[in-house]
């Protein structure tokens, strides 16, 4: 199965990101691909919470999420919308970080707000605070496709390895990890967590990355890792796209996850315990 891992290097500028995704959906789309992935905040990455709320708008009113519906529906793919950052109507203004499935028809077959906010303090330069403007979900989501069944996560969920194990247990076979990584933790993290997800659950994980500086014209810039992976279920990773923005291809073969579940069946071997 032809898949397109889409590494962006979004600014805040919805409009200038669209432009952008669209065009390598349709790269994608000609070189094959029948299942394309985009990362986390695909539609816009800010550190204004003032900003967000002049530019972000409600899932029904976006034009990021309705575009690219119909861009799945005329180029007939799966599409995997690693995550929007939209407007809610929660009282305390919050915004939700959902990831999309959209079937070849334009659907949306199935939803997943990120559960796991990421509140971290590295260094003084590193340091955020995801809950201050985003509301994290509650609901863990398993959706199935006619190529396998999929897992869905995003980003900071990587951290949370019994989400994973629940996911694989009702069937994940493909686990999604669309990111807007941090390049200090990145660095030090990120191929060994999502190769541990990988090896753990006996899944392809599917990270789609934002990578570089983004451009803001009114705020302080941000950075992100890049590095948009595919890793097999053995966690072997098959592709790493580096920093630069694009389009990476990847054939995926779904038999490796049977084999792999086959040569160490640790989903069945697992037992409950007490304790401690």
């Amino acid at each position: 199965m032809k898949t397109a891992l889409l590494q962006l290097n979004a600014s805040d500028d919805p409009v200038a990101n669209l432009e952008v995704t669209l065009r390598y959906f349709r790269e994608a789309a000609e070189q094959g691909a029948r299942f394309v992935l985009t990362p986390e905040v695909t539609n816009c990455i800010s550190t204004s919470r003032t900003h967000q709320q002049e530019v972000l708008q409600p899932e029904t009113e976006d034009n990021t999420l309705a575009a690219l519906r119909g861009e799945a529906r005329n180029k007939g793919l799966w599409l995997l919308i690693g995550s929007l950052g939209l407007k809610t109507e929660d009282p305390d203004g919050r915004f939700a970080n959902r990831s999309f499935l959209i079937n070849p028809e334009g659907q949306i077959v199935a939803r997943y707000d990120k559960i796991h906010m990421f509140d971290v303090q590295i260094d003084a330069q590193e340091t955020f605070r995801e809950s201050a403007g985003y509301r994290p979900g509650t609901q863990a989501v398993v959706a199935r496709t006619d190529f396998a069944t999929i897992g869905m996560t995003v980003c900071y969920d990587m951290r949370f390895p019994m989400l994973h194990n629940a996911l694989a247990r009702k069937g994940a076979e493909i686990l999604t990890s669309p990111a807007a990584f941090s390049p200090v933790t990145g660095a030090a993290h990120w191929h060994a967590l999502l190769r541990a997800r990988a090896i753990e659950n006996g899944c392809f994980v599917l990270a789609p990355a934002q990578t570089g500086e983004h451009a803001s014209a009114k705020n302080r810039t941000r950075r992100t890792y890049g590095h948009s992976l595919v890793v097999s279920p053995w966690g072997e990773v098959q592709m790493d796209a580096g920093e630069a923005p694009g389009v990476y291809m990847m054939d995926i073969d779904m038999e490796q996850v049977s084999e792999a579940r086959r040569k160490v069946p640790s989903l069945e071997n697992a037992r409950p315990f007490d304790g401690p």
